[in-house]
């Protein structure tokens, strides 16, 4: 009979250790699994609205991402910003704390968000992007400050309330 070279793997794709081994040894790499040694160094923050919440990470971008004109390279959900948010004005909050910094091209970003609606997942990711590039380099801080970027903005819808219709509307009184 002739021997198999490749181990059994269990549950999560990691070979099966021999029993004359301690040390598993990971399944060789597809063509089109990515390699496993090439990370990215990322600055990682949260940003907040209403009931939106975007986890953000910021890149440095490297000289063969792909530039557009006069626009962020910013990823939504695995979208681009641009297809994610239909509306212009919301590109606009996405983009503003690489536009205040003057950093447009230097930066690559990706969001995951989640909650709220759209305006709230555009300035969630405003927030988020704004501390992220705090944590790049605090000498962003003071701009990004003034401009309002890293105040959380604490406005959110009013709870109902038991005995009335909504937060405060009541039910319509009758005299008699």
């Amino acid at each position: 009979m002739q021997q198999n070279d490749t181990q059994p793997l269990d549950v999560l794709g990691i070979a099966v250790p021999d029993e004359d081994t301690d040390e598993p040894t990971l399944p060789p790499l597809e063509e089109g699994d990515k390699e496993l040694g090439t990370k990215e160094k990322y600055f990682e923050s949260v940003g907040r609205r209403k009931n939106a919440v975007a986890r953000v990470r910021l890149f440095t971008r490297k000289s063969t991402d792909a530039l557009k004109e006069d626009r962020a390279l910013v990823v939504v959900n695995g979208k681009d910003y641009t297809e994610y948010f239909s509306d212009k004005s919301l590109w606009l909050h996405v983009e503003a704390p690489l536009r205040k910094l003057k950093s447009l091209a230097r930066f690559k970003v990706t969001a995951l968000v989640n909650g709220g609606g759209i305006a709230g997942q555009a300035e969630a990711i405003r927030h988020g992007i704004s501390r992220a590039l705090e944590l790049f380099d605090t000498n962003f801080r003071k701009k990004l400050k003034k401009a309002g970027y890293l105040t959380r903005d604490p406005r959110m819808k009013e709870r109902r309330k038991y005995g009335l219709k909504k937060a405060r509307k009541s039910p319509s009184w009758s005299k008699r």
